[in-house]
C-alpha cells in the first residue's frame, strides 16, 4: 500500500495511508484556524472567559455535550462497555439526564440570573470566599487531572498511529490545544466542540454497523455477550441494565441497586451536572435566560442515544474477543493479565476501518480527546484568574492583564495536566479514575450547593468545614477499602488499612461518592444551626430558591422553547430506555 506506514502498541497496529494522514492533517488545520480566526473578535475578558454570552442555545448545547465527549466518554465508555456490559449505559440514563434536566429546569436561573462568571464564584456570592476559594482549589486539581486522562488517552493513540514514545506523544497533544485554546479562549473551544460532535457520529456510527455486522445482529451480540457472562459465573449480566442489580455479586460492576442510584445517579451524576464549571460555562455563554435553561435540556436528547455509539463497541469488542476465529479482536493485555480495555475503540477501528475510513476514525477519536483537554482547561484558565489570581493577588487587574494570565494560566494548566497523565497509566479503564477524582471534588460539593440553593440557613462557616469534612470522609473511606484483586496504593484505595473489599473499583467510587456527600451534607447542618447566619434574606435574592423570582414561561411560547416541557419529554424518554434494556 503506497504511503502506509504500521506502528504497534501491544497487539494494536495501525495502517495509515496518504489519504488517512491528509484527513488528520486538514482536521489539525482547521481546528488551529477557528482559533485563529476568533482571535480578531476578543477584545474583552468576557469575550474570552465567556463568549460574551451571546451565542445561540442549539450551538450551547452542542458545545455542552462536547466538553463532555471527550476521551472519558469516548474511550472510557467503550472500555466500561467491555468491562461492565451494558450497565454502562447507568451512566447516561440514570446518570447523567435525570440531573441534566434539573440543571435545566431549577439551576440555571440561579447561575446565568446572579450573574456569576464561574461556580465558585457563585459559593462566594452565596456563603463566603473562604468557600469560594476552597471550591477553586479543588476544582483547579480535578481540572487538571480531567485533562490528564484525555492527554494520557491522546497519547496511546498517537503512539499507535506514529510509534513516537509516549513523551513525545505528550507534548504534541499539548501543543495542539495549547494553540487554539490560547487564541481563540471559550469560543475557539465551543466552536471545535460542536464540530467534534458530528466527527465522532461520523466516525463511530460505521464502527457499531460494521461490528454488528460481523457478530451478527443484535441477536448475536446477545448470544455471545451471553456466552462470555456465563464464563465470568455472572449469566446475562453484560446484556441487562437492571435485571441483576439485586446482588452486587450477580454483575460486574460489583454493585446492587442502591448504591448505583444512590452513588451514581444521585449524589456523582448530580454533583458533576449540576456544580461542574466544565459543562456549566458553555450555558452560561447562552444569549439570554430561556437560551441558557434549554441548554442541558437540548443536549440531553442526543446525550441519551450516545450509549449506542460510545458503549455499544466495547460491547461488541469483548463478545468479538471471546468469540475468537475470524472474528478475532486483538486487545492488549494489561499488567494484571485482563485486556487492556482502554484500547478498545483503536482495536476496533484497526480492524474494520479501511483507509479513508480509518482517517476519519481516528480524527474523531482525536477529536474526542482534544474536546475534554480543552475543556478542561478552559475552565481551569477561567477559575483561576477569576476566583484566584483576581481576588487574591491583583484584585484591580485591568482587563488585558486578565486575558494575559488567562493566556499564561493556559500554558500551565497544560503542564500539570501531562504530570497527571502519567497517573492514567495505573487504571485498564480510566473511566475508573475519573470516577474516583469526581468522588472527591463533586460529592462534597453538590450537597453544598443542595443546602445552599435549598436551605436559607446555611452558613459560610457551614459549607466551609463541610466541604473539609466531605473531603476527609472521602479520603478515610478510600484509604480502608480496595477493589479485589488490586495492590493497596494512593491511586487504588487501602493506604491506611484493608476494612473492606469490592468487587470493582466502581463500586467502590460510587460508595465512596455516598460517604462524601453524606460527610459534607450532615456536617454542614450542624455547624450551620451552630453558627449565626453570615447572609441577610435582601442578600440571598437570586441565589436561594425561596427567595428567588420564579422564571415563568409564557402561553404565547411554543412548547419546544419551554425548559419544563422539554424536561418532561426528555425525562418520559429516558424512563423508556430504562425499561426497554432493562
Amino acid at each position: 500500500m503506497a504511503g502506509a506506514s504500521t506502528a504497534p502498541i501491544g497487539s494494536v497496529a495501525f495502517q495509515l495511508g496518504v489519504v488517512d494522514y491528509l484527513i488528520l492533517v486538514t482536521y489539525f488545520a482547521f481546528v488551529l484556524g477557528i482559533g485563529w480566526v476568533l482571535k480578531k473578535h476578543l477584545k474583552t475578558s468576557t469575550d474570552f472567559f465567556e463568549s460574551g454570552r451571546s451565542l445561540p442555545a442549539w450551538i450551547c448545547a452542542l458545545g455542552f455535550i462536547g466538553a463532555n465527549l471527550g476521551a472519558q466518554e469516548v474511550m472510557g465508555m467503550a472500555a466500561s462497555g467491555a468491562k461492565y456490559g451494558i450497565a454502562t449505559s447507568h451512566f447516561y440514563w440514570v446518570g447523567a439526564i435525570p440531573a441534566m434536566v434539573f440543571v435545566g429546569i431549577f439551576m440555571m436561573p440561579f447561575y446565568y440570573g446572579s450573574k456569576a462568571r464561574s461556580v465558585p464564584e457563585y459559593l462566594k456570592l452565596r456563603f463566603d470566599e473562604k468557600t469560594r476559594t476552597f471550591n477553586a482549589l479543588s476544582f483547579a486539581v480535578m481540572t487538571v487531572f480531567s485533562s490528564g486522562i484525555s492527554m494520557f488517552a491522546l497519547a496511546k493513540l498517537l503512539n499507535a498511529i506514529l510509534g513516537w514514545n509516549f513523551d513525545a506523544c505528550i507534548f504534541v497533544s499539548s501543543a495542539i490545544v495549547l494553540v487554539y485554546i490560547y487564541t481563540g479562549g471559550l469560543t475557539s473551544a465551543i466552536y471545535n466542540e460542536v464540530l467534534q460532535f458530528f466527527l465522532i457520529v461520523l466516525g463511530f456510527l460505521p464502527l457499531v454497523i460494521l461490528g454488528l455486522q460481523d457478530i451478527g445482529g443484535w441477536d448475536g451480540l446477545m448470544q455471545q455477550l451471553g456466552a462470555y457472562s456465563e464464563t465470568k459465573g455472572m449469566p446475562g449480566a453484560w446484556s441487562h441494565s437492571w435485571a441483576h442489580m439485586g446482588n452486587a455479586s450477580a454483575n460486574p460492576i460489583g454493585i446492587e441497586w442502591f448504591g448505583m442510584i444512590a452513588g451514581l445517579g444521585f449524589v456523582l451524576s448530580f454533583g458533576y451536572w449540576c456544580t461542574d464549571f466544565l459543562v456549566i460555562q458553555r450555558a452560561m455563554a447562552a444569549k439570554d435566560m430561556n437560551s441558557a435553561r434549554r441548554t442541558p435540556l437540548i443536549a440531553a436528547i442526543p446525550k441519551m442515544m450516545f450509549p449506542a455509539l460510545v458503549i455499544l463497541p466495547g460491547m461488541l469488542a469483548i463478545a468479538l474477543y471471546h468469540k475468537g476465529g475470524t472474528a478475532q479482536i486483538a486487545l492488549p493485555t494489561g499488567a494484571d493479565g485482563n485486556p487492556d480495555y482502554n484500547m478498545v475503540v483503536p482495536a476496533m477501528l484497526a480492524k474494520y476501518f479501511p483507509n479513508g475510513m480509518l482517517g476519519i476514525g481516528l480524527t474523531a477519536l482525536m477529536a474526542s480527546f482534544m474536546s475534554g483537554m480543552a475543556g478542561n482547561v478552559t475552565a481551569f484558565n477561567t477559575v483561576w484568574t477569576y476566583d484566584l489570581y483576581q481576588r487574591w493577588f491583583k484584585p484591580d487587574a485591568s482587563d488585558a492583564h486578565l486575558i494575559k494570565v488567562g493566556r499564561i494560566t493556559t500554558v500551565v494548566g497544560l503542564l500539570i495536566s501531562a504530570a497527571c497523565a502519567y497517573a492514567a497509566t495505573k487504571f485498564n479503564n480510566i473511566m475508573d479514575m475519573l470516577q474516583l477524582v469526581f468522588g472527591f471534588v463533586n460529592a462534597p460539593l453538590f450537597a453544598i450547593f443542595l443546602l445552599g440553593m435549598f436551605w436559607k440557613r446555611a452558613t459560610g462557616h457551614g459549607a466551609f468545614f463541610g466541604l473539609l469534612l466531605g473531603t476527609l470522609s472521602a479520603a478515610l473511606f478510600q484509604g480502608n477499602t480496595l477493589p479485589v484483586g488490586e495492590a493497596a496504593s494512593i491511586y487504588k484505595g487501602g493506604w491506611i488499612s484493608v476494612q473492606h473489599t469490592f468487587a470493582s473499583s466502581m463500586a467502590q467510587n460510587f460508595w465512596m461518592a455516598i460517604f462524601a456527600f453524606s460527610g459534607c451534607f450532615l456536617g454542614t447542618i450542624v455547624i450551620s444551626l451552630a453558627t449565626a447566619p453570615n447572609r441577610t434574606d435582601n442578600e440571598l435574592r437570586g441565589l436561594v430558591y425561596s427567595l428567588t423570582e420564579k422564571v415563568v414561561d409564557h402561553h404565547e411560547t411554543p412548547w419546544y422553547a419551554r425548559p419544563a416541557t422539554l424536561g418532561v419529554i426528555v425525562l418520559a424518554l429516558t424512563v423508556g430506555l430504562n425499561l426497554l434494556f432493562w
